[in-house]
């Protein structure tokens, strides 16, 4: 990539990397083997493709099953899985504050990716989510807007999480993604016993989708039928991983895609995932392919 275009990127990106924590310095390696066994129940499987599941460490009921992000004013309160993982509690605790922290999760992500999506729109206040990738890959990236980056092991990133962002990852090794909620976007959340970064933020760069990618993409949608839509909604999705274009450009490939098949269903399905994803949820709504 050219040192201006990446200068760009990172210019435009609205994510920061906040700090980067001194991961070496926990033993972490059998209780991430801990993560990789223990089972998901599915709750955010309209919005991940491939193997993608998340992992309660902390919360405000204490219950590993529950998952799905709200607000709360609970204390926050171990799970039985977290329990079981000391290491990476005690490197929550070590380096960032209690106070307003709602949240503690791990999201893996294994050959698979996730739709592109805004966070909080069911809520009044958005709050703030940091990521931590406990283990990773080259192949493992994230996305805000037209922008394709990557987050390296234990860097702290706070995420824009009102900007259409994403996840993908190609590698057959599950990255392992620790995520910290905590309340209030507006105040800064401080950062213990970091260490300098050393290395650049990395901006993937990708080249312009061409007309006949484009055209090649939209025309393997037209027979998509209600049964099918949700597994061929994976290829439009990773294109935006490949080409240099907008998250949103995902949903309007994949409307025109369910345009051109004339099944007036299709289409009314598309557009209420497009919605669902990035314009307007309600607290508990659950999106039904």
């Amino acid at each position: 990539m050219s040192n201006n275009r990446a200068l760009k990127g990172i210019s435009l990106l609205k994510s920061q990397r906040l700090a980067v924590l001194p991961i070496d310095s926990y033993d972490l390696a059998s209780e991430l083997s801990v993560v990789d066994r223990h089972e998901y129940g599915g709750e955010y499987d309209a919005l991940t493709f491939g193997s993608w599941s998340c992992h309660v460490l902390a919360n405000g009921s204490g219950a590993e099953s529950d998952i799905a992000f709200r607000p709360h004013d609970a204390r926050l309160t171990l799970t039985e899985l977290g329990s079981q993982l000391p290491n990476i509690m005690t490197l929550v605790t070590e380096h960032f504050s209690l106070d307003r922290l709602q949240w503690v999760r791990i999201f893996s992500l294994r050959d698979g990716l996730m739709a592109p999506h805004v966070d909080f729109l069911e809520w009044a206040k958005a709050g703030t989510r940091l990521q931590i990738p406990l283990r990773t890959t080259e192949e493992s990236l994230h996305s805000e807007d037209d922008i394709v980056y990557h987050l390296r092991r234990g860097e702290v990133w706070k995420i824009h999480t009102t900007a259409p962002h994403s996840a993908s990852s190609s590698s057959r090794t599950a990255r392992l993604s620790l995520c910290l909620d905590f309340a209030d976007a507006e105040e800064p959340v401080a950062v213990r016993d970091d260490i300098p970064a050393t290395e650049p933020i990395r901006i993937i760069e990708r080249p312009e989708a061409t007309e006949a990618e484009l055209e090649e993409l939209i025309a393997s949608g037209q027979k998509m039928t209600p049964a099918t839509m949700r597994s061929a909604f994976r290829r439009f999705a990773a294109l935006h991983f490949e080409r240099r274009a907008h998250a949103v450009a995902t949903f309007d490939w994949y409307e025109e895609a369910a345009r051109r098949t004339g099944d007036a269903g299709v289409v009314a399905k598309a557009e209420a995932f497009r919605r669902y994803c990035v314009e307007k949820r309600t607290d508990g709504e659950a999106f039904d392919w």
